[in-house]
């Protein structure tokens, strides 16, 4: 147990609480409701013709997503950053400061001109507001989930807490809502003129909502306690590495709780969505089955989150982790069955082999060079399994028959020749409900190993350090882990040649994370955050 420093004196009131948690879980909603908005809209290739030099769609889309990464790459310094302000000045003022950031950086990259108008500027620009995003991200979890911890009465901290963690939910939700609803709103060139921009300007909503209720919160009785009594940290970031047995908890925040519980989230909801995709299931229709599971999957957080009060926080993580473990590959056959069956069928039926003398497939190339590379990445992205052979020059089979055009366009007709279903398509009623109950199922699992978190990680740390304590190992561990996913993943698949094996990038980190939880972490139920 974590050294707590100065004790509160009283309990606030249901009233109080409920100010508390909805304050704080707002700006938790619009945190990943921006890091949503700009991941979908950078898939679309809008933002990279928009704001990076025309004429060179790859390297468009390249920068595009190179300032994507910028924001994860930020997000430690952010954690580093303002923890050490939460610690120094305060829990309140920080996250006031976190959520202004937040709303002016993401109102920005809706107002910055294209830049066929500005020029070099543009994407400057861009870059900048992606730097503040990711700082925001860095300081704006820490903080909310510690001060809805330190203001929780005695054994309710893993039920109040729990609903910061179904706010990350939230957020995903609230971008396709609002998506969606521009979309169905404005005509399509509307929407790839000025619409686009418009799920970014909503954030000064969101801004204006959050400031408004986070300005009527008090700070934190804890910080103030420790404040009062002179007991606040001379550096705070020297000090979560230097404090006795702080090392220890750092280590299995990061690749125990962070790690772990980062890609079972990203998996059940990015992954999720990007695959029912490839299965090619309409890109409307695939939203909002992945939009609807995230729905109904939000009392998972809540549940596991007070269940965490009853039988500790420990216990559900273990068992959340054992269970992906076992049901992870499951889960993702049973919704590749339902979306596109077809496609497992033409596999057995008329198999893809793609030869050459070197497919050397670049990891981090816009565009592959290389044409056996081209090949095996258009296959990949359409779902297609295949399996590599050696040879002279680059050639593809479709159940033994060679394919003479190797384009996309004399790709595709081969396969929709051999009965490859392609084609966008809305599944039956029937197999959509298997899809939402497969996806509950990881729903749940991210329910288990996320519910308890906030509350444990509260727990685990000093008082005097702890914003800086948690923020860190947090972001490191959600920024790297999770956000190398997508790019490991498909790495994997393009290796292999099979749409399912990327989720071995998933089952290795949870292993990992097993492993480090089940022999590192001690239970914190009961060690008040204070």
């Amino acid at each position: 147990m974590a050294a707590t420093g100065a004790m509160p004196t009283a309990e606030p009131s249901a009233g109080d609480m409920r100010l508390v948690i909805s304050a704080s879980s707002l700006g938790t909603i619009f945190e990943w409701y921006d890091f949503f908005i700009w991941g979908t809209l950078t898939t679309t290739g809008i933002l990279g013709k928009t704001y990076f030099p025309a004429g060179n769609e790859a390297l468009a889309d390249l920068l595009s997503w190179a300032a994507f990464a910028v924001g994860f790459g930020f997000r430690p310094l952010g954690a580093i950053l303002f923890g050490y302000l939460g610690d120094k000045l305060g829990r309140k003022y920080t996250f006031l400061v976190t959520i202004t950031l937040m709303g002016i950086a993401t109102a920005g990259i809706g107002l910055i001109p294209s830049y066929a108008a500005i020029g070099v500027a543009a994407p400057i620009l861009i870059l900048l507001m992606r730097v503040g995003q990711g700082l925001a991200l860095g300081g704006e979890y820490g903080g909310a989930a510690i001060y809805v911890a330190e203001h929780s009465p005695g054994g309710r901290s893993g039920f109040y807490t729990s609903f910061i963690q179904a706010s990350v939910v939230g957020g995903f939700i609230l971008s396709l809502i609002v998506v969606l609803t521009v979309m169905g709103t404005v005509s399509r060139p509307q929407w790839l003129a000025w619409g686009w921009r418009i799920p970014f300007l909503f954030s000064i909503v969101l801004l204006a909502v959050s400031l408004w209720m986070r300005l009527k919160l008090s700070e934190s009785p804890v910080f103030k306690a420790i404040k009062e009594a002179g007991e606040t940290a001379a550096n705070p970031f020297v000090e979560s590495f230097t404090y006795p047995g702080n090392g220890k908890r750092l280590f299995v925040a990061l690749f125990g709780i962070a790690a772990g519980l980062t890609v079972i989230w990203y998996t059940a909801m990015f992954s999720v969505l990007s695959f029912l995709k490839t299965m090619h299931v309409e890109d409307t229709t695939a939203q909002l089955i992945t939009g609807g599971a995230a729905t109904l999957g939000l009392v998972f957080f809540i549940l596991f989150g007070r269940l965490s009060d009853r039988i500790g926080r420990k216990p559900p993580i273990v068992w959340g982790y054992l269970l992906t473990l076992i049901l992870l590959f499951p889960a993702f056959w049973v919704i590749g069955s339902a979306a596109n069956p077809g496609l497992a069928a033409a596999a057995k039926r008329a198999p893809v082999v793609v030869s050459g003398p070197n497919c050397a497939y670049d990891l981090f190339a816009g565009k592959q060079t290389d044409p056996c590379a081209q090949v095996l990445d258009l296959l990949a992205k359409k779902g297609v399994v295949y399996s590599k052979a050696q040879s002279a020059s680059v050639g593809v089979t479709v159940g033994g028959a060679p394919v003479v055009d190797l384009t996309v366009q004399g790709i595709d007709a081969a396969l929709t020749d051999a009965g490859y279903d392609l084609a966008p398509k809305v599944p039956s009623i029937q197999s959509i409900a298997v899809i939402l109950l497969a996806i509950l199922v990881l729903m749940a699992l991210s329910g288990a190993t996320y519910g308890p978190v906030a509350a444990l990680l509260s727990e685990m740390f000093p008082s005097r350090i702890r914003y800086s304590s948690m923020s860190i190992p947090y972001h490191f561990g959600t920024g790297y882990f999770g956000g190398f996913l997508p790019l490991i993943s498909q790495y994997i698949i393009v290796r292999t040649g099979d749409p399912y094996a990327g989720l071995w990038y998933t089952f290795a980190v949870v292993a990992m994370a097993l492993v480090v939880t089940a022999l590192g972490l001690k239970e914190t139920r009961g060690a008040a955050a204070s």
